[in-house]
């Protein structure tokens, strides 16, 4: 047995919080088969520039109770690789191929190596997070077509939707070989749109990092800042209170609500039922009205501060009421609809070995039967005892349009509860900044599933690297597997049920 090896089993049994370990490469998928076999799951890997070399990053979790253990290697900056962890899970391959194309870090055994980030018009061995990497002052305009792979057969037809689509959306490709209406095969192409936004992180203050961690993903305010704040409090040992968490627990449950409501009605206008519809914006308007009265804010923006969090007011247990009975009324109607529940049953299936093999989190993961979220294995806040997140096991749009209706009465306990707990409205932090590790990593269950942030310091205290997985890229390669056998017309149902967030996605 090696001693990393050793070290790694060490970890399985004494279950420490946090715990680093520095590896060579060449012990990495030791220690990575020693954890994944220990129950662990592989969150994030974050890539780093240092003087003459690069490091990378794995940041492994497991929970309840929370722990999380993170595997440092070093590799040259000259000819960087590592070795793959492609074959022990399907996010690894996919983490190793942004940063392939990101930092020029070759993973050496891929399964499947090709770009993930960077279209065939970029520069050919541009690696726009290395250090010293500047924008490209010429596109290479003579590259050939995106090489999708051809599905041939008799009566087979392909269909091109995107990147520009007909409504105010974000741009992406979606790619059908159809026979009939039948969809044999989907592919989606992401990333028109990569902004750059983790470099953007780089030498911030720490308020207007704030302020674009909450611009990560629009409707995702909350869980983007929160999970870097949280992040950013552990990298600099800040200590919070427990009224800090029932307020950031406050804000988190209430972009649950409003984003929940307004895909309940979604998916039932994507059935032709515009009436329930109607009544979720109804509803949703309402709920934004209640954002901005509690910070200010429709979309929940400056509720969050490092160390604590402001708010101008709470939810009340007669309104809350009045909101659930409204949510009910709404249900109600999609329920009683038979074209509606039609439409939802049976369709857009992802079965849970799929779901678990693929790795996706969230709404899409508990409607396929697995039981995973942060709020539980990884929490910010103690939860009521009765808490249970909801799960259903069909992997179909009726499952996630179930699971969105019973995360909507969850998240109106939970705010109850919170809201009627005694304490200010306003708390700061509780200790002085004092930098700690350098770096802290912040999960939060975000209202499509699990975010996580990761940051680090340099030895000056700026902030010098901050990445983010945000539950989207767990999710798109899911949604090509659900669409398999439906037919053409139900792409939007199924594309719905899933709302992954494009801006998340190609940051």
């Amino acid at each position: 047995m090696s001693a990393i090896h050793a070290a790694a089993q060490r970890l399985l049994v004494e279950r420490p919080r946090r715990a680093v370990l520095e590896l060579v490469p060449e012990e990495l998928c030791d220690a990575t088969s020693v954890l994944m076999a220990g129950g662990f799951r592989l969150m994030l890997v974050s890539a780093h520039n240092e003087a003459g070399a690069l490091r990378v990053v794995y940041l492994f979790v497991d929970g309840p109770p929370d722990q999380r253990v993170e595997l440092h290697v070093r590799v040259s900056g000259d000819d960087p690789r590592i070795p793959s962890l492609s074959h022990f899970s399907f996010p690894a391959g996919r983490f190793e191929r942004e940063m392939r194309d990101l930092f020029g870090i070759e993973p050496v055994g891929h399964f499947q190596l090709r770009p993930l980030v960077l279209h065939q018009h970029w520069p050919e061995g541009w690696h726009p997070m290395r250090a010293g990497s500047v924008a490209p002052t010429v596109m290479n305009l003579d590259a050939l077509p995106f090489p999708f792979a051809e599905v041939e057969g008799k009566g087979v037809y392909e269909i091109p939707v995107g990147p520009v689509h007909a409504g105010v959306i974000e741009p992406g490709h979606f790619r059908f070989w159809v026979v009939g209406e039948t969809i044999v095969r989907m592919k989606a192409r992401l990333w028109f749109t990569h902004k750059g936004v983790e470099r953007l992180f780089e030498g911030r203050d720490l308020d207007s990092a704030m302020a674009l961690a909450e611009r990560v993903s629009g409707d995702t305010a909350v869980g983007h800042s929160l999970a870097f704040c949280l992040a950013v409090e552990e990298a600099l040992g800040i200590v919070t209170d427990d009224r800090t968490g029932e307020l950031r627990a406050v804000l988190v449950e209430l972009e649950r609500l409003y984003n929940h409501v307004a895909d309940v009605g979604a998916l039932c206008n994507d059935s032709g039922f515009a009436l329930a519809n109607a009544h979720a914006l109804t509803l949703r308007e309402r709920l934004l009205r209640l954002n901005e009265r509690v910070t200010g804010h429709r979309l929940l923006r400056g509720g969050l501060t490092f160390g604590g969090a402001a708010l101008r007011s709470l939810p009340g247990p007669i309104e809350l009421r009045e909101i659930g009975e409204q949510f009910h009324e709404l249900v109600a109607l999609a329920n009683a609809n038979s074209i509606v529940m039609d439409r939802f049953t049976g369709t857009g299936i992802l079965s849970t070995a799929a779901a678990r093999d693929i790795g996706v989190l969230g709404v899409v993961a508990r409607a396929s039967g697995l039981e995973l979220d942060a709020r539980v294995s990884n929490p910010f806040v103690d939860l009521p005892e009765t808490f249970r997140p909801s799960r259903h096991d069909t992997g179909d749009v009726l499952a996630r349009f179930q699971v969105r209706c019973d995360e909507v009465d969850s998240s109106l306990d939970l705010l109850a509860n919170y809201a009627s707990r005694e304490g200010a409205l306003e708390v700061r932090e509780s200790e002085p900044r004092a930098l700690s590790t350098g770096h802290g990593s912040g999960i939060v269950e975000g209202w499509r599933g699990t975010i996580v942030h990761r940051v680090e310091f340099d030895l000056d205290g700026a902030l010098s690297r901050a990445k983010i997985v945000d539950p989207s890229f767990h999710g798109w390669p899911a949604l090509p597997v659900a669409l398999a056998d439906t037919i053409v017309p139900d792409f939007p149902l199924v594309n719905k049920s899933f709302n992954l967030s494009y801006a998340g996605n190609d940051l």
